[in-house]
This record gives structure tokens, C-alpha cells and sequence, in this order.
């Protein structure tokens, strides 16, 4: 038990043949990281995955063997630079409605995330804030990291993300969409803010990893295995989601996990198909 990997796979309950996925694929990823990381440090890697892809455990994992390989990694959540419940509120009532919703890009505080990575890259320390889902808020925890560090894994649903041509948001993909965004104002919106500051935020990654779920109705299922964690965790938590809110929460990311599902895999770096129970393939 004095093995990190396998303390890991103890702590956080993960299936028995986890150590066989850490070996057969997270070990192989590693070692490219590692090698991108020889010839450039600090090593910006973003980790692309819809959720429940796995990136958070995928990230754990992979800070454990970089460390192996004599590399100091650090993890930066995007879920952790959503904007403040307040702030989510005021763009509601300034903007649009759904953007009280935390996920679609124009939820997120872009400049703080902009920050922490040149701080990275500049070799300064540095501090993650932390957002805390059973609440819906940034709770006021923050972790001060000293620096340097040699690899910055970025991860987060739509790290990476490249806007759609305008012409693909005219008809609504789902019926969150057309009953609530019938004008096409919030999906117009959120990718304008895709192609700018988060178009910007993303070009500073070096490296991208794109762990692709076989489909978005896997999504779902997925999110449901979350909410039933965080439910454990904190069962009076007012951000804790039942049945419909989840299915319309989920129908926020619909469109943007689509278009990442079609695109993105042509221009990963790396490219790791993830089967319906969660499980790298082949």
C-alpha cells in the first residue's frame, strides 16, 4: 500500500482493474507528456472530457507519474474559475437568463484563469481558487502554490473549445434551446465568447488531450453518477440537482459537446476513446 497509484485507487474507490488502465493507458500518456515537458517547461496540457470522461481522476493519476518521472505537475480545474453565484446572477439579469447557469463559456472568470497560467509560465507562485458545486458558489478556499512547476494540467469539459460557425446556431438543438433561447441571443453569446477571450485563454495551451465519450447521451448518465457523489457528500447542499434539473442542466452543454465530439479529435494531441462505463478503449 506504500504505492501512490495504488493508495490512490484505494482513496478515491476506483474499480479493481484501475492499476490495469493506469498501465495500459495513463502510464503510455505520461511519458509523452514527459517528453513534450524535456523540450518546453512549464508544459501547459489541457485535458479535454465531457462530463464524467474521468478528467479529474485522469489528473490525480497523472501528477502521481509525472512526479515519478521527476516532474512537478499541478492540476487547474476550469470548473474552479466559474464566476461567484452573485456574478452568474447579474449576467442573468443583464444578459440573458441561462447564463444563471453555471458550464457554457461566458460562466467562467477567464481572467483569473489567464493569471494563474502566467504565473506558471513566469515561474511565480501562485493561488487556485476553488468552486464548490453542492452550493453553486466559489467557496473561499485557495490553494497557494509555490512555483515552479513544471507541468500545468488544464482540465475541464470544454478546455480547448473552438467556436461553431455562426450559421450552425440557428436552429435550437434542443428544447432548452427553443423554448428558452428561441432568438438564438445565449447561444450566440456564448460562442462569441468562445472564439475570443477563451479562444485566447486556450492558445496558451501547449499540449491538448481529448478524452472522447463515445456519445453525448452518455453524458447524462455520467452526470447522474456526480450528483449522486456530491449528494453523499452533502445531502442539504442547495446545488445538489434532481432528476429534471439535471436534464436541464445537461441541455447547457448539449450543443458545445456535440460540436467538440465532431472537431476536436482531428486536432488533439492526443486522442483517448471513452467507453459508456467510464473505461479507456480499446
Amino acid at each position: 500500500m506504500n504505492d501512490p497509484i495504488t493508495q490512490l485507487i484505494a482513496r478515491e474507490e476506483l474499480p479493481e482493474d484501475y492499476a490495469q488502465i493506469v498501465e495500459k493507458h495513463w502510464k503510455p500518456l505520461a511519458t509523452k507528456i514527459a517528453r513534450r515537458a524535456a523540450d518546453r517547461k512549464p508544459l501547459i496540457v489541457g485535458i479535454n472530457g465531457a462530463q464524467g470522461s474521468g478528467k479529474t481522476t485522469v489528473c490525480k493519476v497523472l501528477e502521481i507519474l509525472l512526479k515519478q518521472r521527476g516532474l512537478r505537475a499541478l492540476t487547474l480545474s476550469l470548473d474552479d474559475l466559474y464566476l461567484t453565484y452573485a456574478e452568474r446572477l447579474q449576467l442573468a439579469a443583464e444578459v440573458h437568463p441561462l447564463f444563471a447557469t453555471r458550464g457554457v463559456p461566458g460562466t467562467h472568470a477567464v481572467a483569473m484563469g489567464f493569471a494563474i497560467i502566467e504565473d506558471v509560465l513566469a515561474g511565480r507562485a501562485f493561488e487556485i481558487p476553488k468552486f464548490d458545486k453542492s452550493y453553486d458558489d466559489r467557496s473561499n478556499e485557495l490553494t497557494r502554490v509555490s512555483g515552479p512547476v513544471d507541468v500545468l494540467l488544464f482540465e475541464g469539459w470544454c478546455v480547448g473549445a473552438a467556436a461553431q460557425p455562426p450559421e450552425k446556431l440557428r436552429r435550437p438543438i434542443n428544447v432548452l434551446e427553443s423554448e428558452e433561447d428561441p432568438d438564438a441571443i445565449w447561444r450566440t453569446l456564448v460562442n462569441h465568447w468562445l472564439g475570443e477571450d477563451y479562444s485566447r485563454l486556450f492558445a496558451l495551451i501547449d499540449m491538448l488531450v481529448m478524452l472522447k465519450v463515445d456519445h453525448f447521451d452518455a453524458v447524462l448518465a455520467n452526470r447522474r453518477k456526480q450528483e449522486e457523489k456530491l449528494a453523499a457528500m452533502n445531502p442539504l447542499g442547495p446545488g445538489v440537482l434532481d432528476e429534471d434539473a439535471l436534464i436541464r442542466f445537461v441541455s447547457h452543454y448539449e450543443r458545445l459537446t456535440r460540436h467538440m465530439l465532431d472537431e476536436m479529435p482531428e486536432r488533439a494531441d492526443v486522442v483517448i476513446e471513452i467507453d459508456r462505463s467510464q473505461t479507456p478503449q480499446p
